[in-house]
């Protein structure tokens, strides 16, 4: 028997921060769906639905099913909650879960936003969309939230900025070819940006290539991060870095 191939890095498991979102969504009462969260213009039901369509979005993703799931820009329009979501978003979790345990795919390029991605980026955007999304659902609703260790660190990753060219991989490659140079200065927390919101990549490369997500601009995926107190939480630092005030509450 063939031992199959190993997951390569940055492999994450999405599974256990799935169930976590699906258990949170389980506890929304009829009453939150109107209240306010964490998310500009979002109201529980608005992240409902992202959440409906950011998982099916990122399931089709992983298996390369591109089309209008991974084509539409998720600020096209204020998300709607369909009918079935209770039994709807459950399933999406899971089923995108499920895809991204997929090693193929991390490998090679993909699409969710209408924006191309590498497949290992898609991949942690996708958990990171999990991770923040999860903390904006428990704090609109109220409800207690600890989320995966694993998914927590590899939004840690993601959204902190490369401050030093020089240990970013891909710079020696960019020097070396210039028709890569492009694509190297964007890194990880520019490519969620646009995945969220498209106009968020034009507006980046408008500033002498200064992407928005790069330390030197300031600015984390959603606004300039929120700063927190020496010793904060993982957790504080992340929802920090995303640009959300750790102190939010309902």
């Amino acid at each position: 028997m063939s031992t199959p191939p190993s997951p390569p890095a940055p492999f994450v498991d999405l599974t256990s921060q799935a169930r976590l979102v699906a258990r949170l969504a389980e506890g929304v009462r009829e009453d939150q769906l109107d209240a306010s969260t964490p998310c500009p213009d979002y109201a529980v039901r608005h992240l409902l639905g992202h959440l409906v369509s950011l998982s099916v979005a990122f399931r089709d993703a992983a298996r390369r099913e591109l089309g209008p799931t991974t084509d539409t820009s998720p600020g096209s329009s204020l998300p709607e909650l369909p009918a079935d979501w209770r039994v709807a978003l459950p399933g999406a979790l899971a089923e995108m879960a499920e895809a991204w345990r997929d090693p193929a795919a991390w490998e090679g390029e993909t699409r969710a936003g209408g924006v191309p991605l590498p497949g290992a980026v898609a991949g942690l955007v996708a958990v990171d969309e999990l991770v923040v999304h999860g903390w904006d659902l428990a704090r609109a609703t109220g409800q207690e939230y600890a989320p995966d260790e694993a998914a927590l660190r590899a939004s840690e990753a993601l959204l902190t900025p490369v401050e030093d060219p020089a240990a970013d991989p891909t710079a020696d490659s960019a020097t070396e070819d210039p028709a890569t140079a492009d694509s190297a200065t964007e890194d990880p927390a520019t490519e969620e940006r646009a995945a969220e919101d498209p106009a968020a990549k034009d507006s980046s490369e408008d500033s002498a290539g200064d992407p928005a997500g790069d330390a030197s601009s300031g600015e984390g995926l959603f606004g300039p991060p929120v700063p927190v107190p020496d010793g904060a939480t993982l957790l504080d630092r992340v929802i920090g870095l995303s640009g959300r005030d750790p102190g939010w509450r309902a």
